[in-house]
């Protein structure tokens, strides 16, 4: 059956080689999840299906059994009554029952194998649903603490560099006082140097004028003014 073998193929999926091809795994858990159930709901039908087709075939078996046993007491009680000719015919018709029966044995066994492999393969689907529910939160767990992890890096690499940048700005700051210091420096060396005699000129001019007066006192006591 084309059925057993595409669920066949289903049910043999590994889920951890599917979520590694995902480019968001939060999101393609939710789709597989989902494409899952509506496989799951497929499988429910075509099981039913089968499973009916195993009962038909069944009842049809016993039906057929029910009715070769009711010939072959019909054969006996013919032969008792004395009917050898009537106990032929029931043997006859229940031979055909048996030839008959024996199809729908035949049938009635690949029905069953059917509806077991149906089920085992309706079984390991909901079972697999079932695993994928339970894995699907740590998943999202895992989903959710990857981008915090990658959130934290990224605020990692901006610390990093405003670290850098204090450290440029810090060293833009040493050599803006450098030139500073060197312009001052400059302007020192460009100004004239002093001469200590004219610095010492005005002094002693001072201390000359000083001397005339004295002089000029000196003059008016002796003059007597």
């Amino acid at each position: 059956m084309a059925i057993l073998e595409r669920f066949g193929d289903i049910i043999k999926a590994n889920i951890n080689v599917l979520l590694e091809k995902m480019e968001d795994p939060e999101k393609m858990i939710d789709q597989y999840l989902e494409d899952m159930m509506k496989d799951l709901a497929e499988v429910k039908q075509s099981t039913a299906e089968v499973i009916a087709e195993e009962t038909r075939t069944k009842r049809l078996v016993e039906q057929n059994e029910a009715e070769v046993a009711k010939y072959n007491e019909f054969a006996k009680k013919a032969l008792v009554a004395g009917n050898e000719d009537d106990a032929r015919t029931f043997i006859n018709k229940k031979q055909e029952l048996e030839n008959a029966g024996a199809g729908l044995m035949t049938a009635y066994a690949a029905a069953h194998e059917n509806a077991i492999k149906m089920r085992q393969m309706h079984d390991k689907l909901t079972a697999d649903i079932e695993t994928l529910r339970a894995r699907r939160q740590v998943i999202k767990s895992k989903v959710k603490v990857a981008k915090t992890q990658e959130t934290l890096n990224e605020a990692t690499q901006a610390t990093k560099k405003i670290a850098g940048a204090k450290s440029a700005f810090e060293r833009m700051e040493d050599k803006a006082n450098r030139m500073l210091d060197e312009a001052n420096a400059m302007a020192e060396l460009n100004m004239e140097p002093i001469d200590e005699a004219k610095a010492l000129e005005e002094k002693y001019a001072k201390m000359g004028n000083a001397s005339v007066d004295d002089e000029i006192s000196k003059l008016k006591e002796e003059l007597g003014l």
